[in-house]
């Protein structure tokens, strides 16, 4: 089902990955609005394609879209979404990150459907996994076309999914780090970037099949007993590493939750 229009509040990264794989062929939407804010990746996005509108201010995003994306830094969500005016029963599609749903509620001001999700910029090839809460159909099939959506039952799953998705930055720096050493111990960067980077996405297709199997299975099949692979993740694990990992994730959650950590 291609829906008529969607808006986007908020012009950064996310929204430009999101219009990309939305607008990809078969295109989802038939027309797109954003904001003038981040106006070079406005314009860029207005000029590769037709269905992109640059709107004048916010609150014509909103007028002119029968959906709403809320794709603003937290630490000026609570402004930025006071100043709109929304309609009643419009879809309103909040990815502000570590906002409490019902914060934002208060901030709208109207009766509106209320969804939030958590995109990755992966849906810009529709191969991104996006978190919703609370559960909606509509907007579960919208980022099924961007990739796979999780439709979550609770706010704790959505919240734990959060913290789970803050490991981004850590996957690549894991791969920077092997580089780095590969580097310092004599092999040009550019080949061990040639290498490493295919064995990573190879490992990841493996832990993306359809049979599910667990990682603690995978973990066991690609360690053998005395090998090298088991060597690694027994000397990462006692010196900390995967201690390290388990206690950052609990800080992360600590934060969307609103607790100090």
């Amino acid at each position: 089902m291609k829906i008529n229009s969607i808006g986007f509040v908020g012009t950064g990264a996310i929204t430009e990955a999101m219009v990309r794989g939305l607008l990809a062929e078969p295109a989802y939407v038939s027309e797109i609005h954003v904001s003038p804010r981040s106006a070079h990746i406005a314009a860029t996005l207005a000029e590769e394609f037709a269905s992109v509108r640059i709107a004048g201010d916010n609150q014509t995003v909103v007028d002119r879209s029968d959906m709403v994306f809320l794709a603003i830094r937290p630490q000026i969500a609570e402004e930025v979404v006071r100043a709109l005016s929304l309609r009643t029963g419009q879809t309103v599609v909040s990815l502000v990150a570590a906002t409490e749903r019902q914060a934002l509620l208060e901030w709208i001001g109207a009766d509106i459907d209320l969804v939030q999700a958590i995109p990755l910029p992966c849906v810009a090839q529709r191969q991104g996994v996006t978190a919703l809460y609370p559960a909606n159909a509509a907007i579960a099939a919208l980022f099924d076309t961007l990739g796979t959506a999780v439709q979550c039952q609770s706010r704790k799953e959505y919240d734990l999914l959060a913290a789970a998705s803050a490991v981004m930055s850590t996957y690549f720096g894991v791969m920077e780090s092997i580089i780095g050493w590969l580097e310092k111990s004599g092999l040009e960067r550019a080949k061990g970037q040639a290498y490493i980077a295919p064995l990573f996405a190879s490992l990841a297709q493996k832990a993306n099949n359809p049979g599910n199997e667990p990682f603690s299975a995978l973990s066991r099949e690609f360690a053998t007993k005395g090998g090298l692979n088991e060597q690694v993740l027994s000397d990462f694990d006692r010196q900390g590493g995967l201690a390290a990992l388990n206690g950052a994730l609990d800080g992360v959650l600590a934060r969307i939750e609103g607790r100090r950590s």
